[in-house]
This record gives structure tokens, C-alpha cells and sequence, in this order.
């Protein structure tokens, strides 16, 4: 299987340091948010996206069976019922409304470690989806093999690590974990950290996981769960998101905006941290996200995905490092996926 390649990267002048006394919300002077300018260039950077031939990729989304689907053929995990739609017609006309191209499934919980209903649908449309298995850590090992079927055989082009389903006192650099997250980067698939609990809990893991398979390259969801800082820790989270990008096989999903920023739709509060991701990683490593059907409640996935726009012209960013981000680092990351238009 072809190895994934780190496309160049994108150079950015770093930000300049200010006095803390511009910023009110920010405690730590390490962590430099940048100014924006008054006018916003939302309308700009969305006329450029229209005009681009990039495709517009979703990182980052789920889809599980309706409950007619779950009663019939694909039934949820015991406990794990879904509490909204995300099933595959809403998910289609979601994207055809918002423009979006194709995107990456990200296995639910509400499915665990049944691939079922997630297969049929990469099945269905091929050209349209990537699948991201979900990885199981089981202690007898059968995660291992597990994961080599639904790559090989299933065709997933990547693995989620939810470090909340390791057994009880164990970490994911345990010998399961290790085996699992090489295994990914000899099939040449990425590993995605969820975080949910906070990057500061999982930083160590991750750091050792980086530094002993470095040909594995890792996905860190949600901004790895890191909200704009207003305190000590938030600050050290951040700034150890910061400090991943001297690993160059580190990515981040610039996704599930909801989930971090502190405002409501479009979360321009994440316009600094996005200054500062793409400063110190480039925006070639960074993705766009839903988190569909989560999004919807919330601004709605058109909604979500314009918000990204939004954010960028507070930077303000260029246009091709918006595309980077909306499309064009998901299309280098899985080269052959999605073919060009």
C-alpha cells in the first residue's frame, strides 16, 4: 500500500509578541494572540473558495443506521443509542446543500466496534467516502488483527485511538497500544487521538507514540480539545499542541468548532488559535471538520462549514491556505481518494 507522503510546507511569518495587556483573556505571555483587523474579509475568502477548483473535504464526521436500519440490520451498541439523525440520506443532503465534496468517516461510538453499517457505506459510494475505523484494545489482541482486516480488506485509510476505551489503568503506549499504532504506520494509515478529557492528560502518549514510530502519522481531533486560554492549564494545553508540530507527522483537525470555541457560530474566538496553528504548523497540516451530526443543532452543517471562512478573514488567511485547509491537505493526505474535478 502507498506510504502517506508530507506534502512541503506552507512558511509563515511568526507572530509577533504583545504586550498581555492587549489581550485580557490570555494569562500567559508564552502564548501570543495575534490582533485582527476591524473589517472582516469573511466575503472575500468565501469568493475565493467559489472560484477555487480545490475540492471542499470534511475531516471529520459520523453516520450510524436510522432506527428502522438499527432494528433491521445495523443495531447500535447496548447504551450507546443515538439522541439525534445522522443517518446517510441526511448526511448526503446535508453536503450537497453546503457544497462539500467528500469526507472522512469517523466510526461512532453508538456502532463501537461494529463496522457494519459504516462498510456499506463506503461501499455505496467509494468515490464520495473515507472510512476511519475505530481501534480496539482489547488485551487478548484481537484489536490487531482487527484493524489489518478492515484496512486491507474493508479498504479504511485510517484508525481512531479513543484513549477511554483502553482497560481500566492503562495507557495507549501499553504493548497493545504500541503494536496497533506501528501496525497503522506500516499500512500507511493515520492514527487520529480523540482527547476529550484534555491534551495535557494524553500529551506524554502521544509525545512517546510520535518519537518511537515516526513513520505514523497522527491526526489530533478537535483542535486535540484545546479551548482559547483562560487559565494556567488551558495555556499549557495549547502551547503543547504548538510544541506536536516539530514531529512532521502531526496533523490537526481544525474541527468540531462548537466543541472549543466559547462564542457561538462562527467562533471567532478560534481566530487566534488558527493564527497560531498555521504559523507553527502550516496550513498543509491542518483540516477542516465537521463533526456531523453533532454540528447541526448547533449552526447547522452549512453553517459550520461557512464558519471556517469567517474565522480565516479575522486573520486574515490567504486563499490558498484556506484551501489547504478546506480541502486540499485531506486530498494529499489520502492521495487517490478523491479524484480531481
Amino acid at each position: 500500500m502507498t506510504r502517506l507522503s508530507t506534502p512541503p510546507m506552507v512558511v509563515r511569518v511568526k507572530p509577533i509578541r504583545l504586550p498581555l495587556s492587549l489581550f485580557p483573556h490570555n494569562s500567559n505571555p508564552s502564548i501570543p494572540f495575534l490582533p485582527f483587523p476591524k473589517k472582516s474579509h469573511f466575503q472575500a475568502s468565501a469568493a475565493k473558495m467559489a472560484s477555487s477548483s480545490t475540492k471542499i473535504i470534511d475531516s471529520h464526521l459520523h453516520v450510524w443506521a436510522s432506527p428502522e436500519e438499527a432494528a433491521d440490520k445495523y443495531p447500535y451498541f447496548p447504551g450507546q443509542e443515538p439522541t439525534l439523525p445522522g443517518h446517510l440520506q441526511f448526511l448526503l443532503q446535508s453536503m450537497e446543500e453546503a457544497n462539500v465534496d467528500g469526507a472522512l468517516i469517523v466510526q461512532p461510538i453508538n456502532h463501537k466496534f461494529d463496522h457494519s453499517l459504516v462498510t456499506s457505506v463506503l461501499k455505496k459510494h467509494p468515490s464520495k467516502f473515507v472510512g476511519c475505523c475505530l481501534a480496539n484494545p482489547a488485551e487478548d489482541g484481537s484489536g490487531l488483527k482487527q484493524l489489518e482486516h478492515l484496512v486491507v480488506k474493508d479498504g479504511y485509510r485510517a484508525v481512531r485511538f479513543n484513549p477511554y476505551l483502553w482497560p481500566s489503568g492503562q495507557q495507549m503506549t501499553n504493548e497493545i497500544g504500541k503494536a496497533m499504532f506501528s501496525k497503522a504506520g506500516e499500512l500507511g494509515v493515520p492514527v487520529g487521538f480523540m482527547c476529550t478529557k484534555g491534551l495535557n492528560l494524553h500529551i506524554s502518549e502521544i509525545e512517546e507514540l510520535c518519537t518511537k514510530f515516526p513513520s505514523t502519522v497522527v491526526l489530533l481531533d478537535h483542535l486535540a480539545f484545546c479551548k482559547p486560554p483562560t487559565n494556567d492549564e488551558e495555556n499549557e494545553a495549547f502551547s503543547n499542541l504548538l510544541k506536536l508540530s516539530r514531529f512532521p507527522q502531526v496533523y490537526v483537525k481544525f474541527s468540531a468548532l462548537f466543541r472549543v470555541s466559547r462564542k457561538p457560530s462562527p467562533y471567532q474566538d478560534l481566530a487566534p488559535l488558527l493564527s497560531q496553528l498555521v504559523s507553527s504548523y502550516g496550513a498543509n497540516r491542518l483540516m477542516w471538520g465537521s463533526d456531523f451530526p453533532y454540528v447541526v443543532p448547533e449552526s447547522g452543517y452549512k453553517g459550520g462549514k461557512e464558519s471556517v471562512s469567517i474565522i480565516a478573514g479575522e486573520i486574515p488567511l490567504s486563499s490558498s491556505e484556506l484551501e489547504w485547509i478546506m480541502g486540499r491537505t485531506a486530498l494529499e493526505l489520502f492521495k487517490g481518494q478523491w479524484l480531481p474535478s
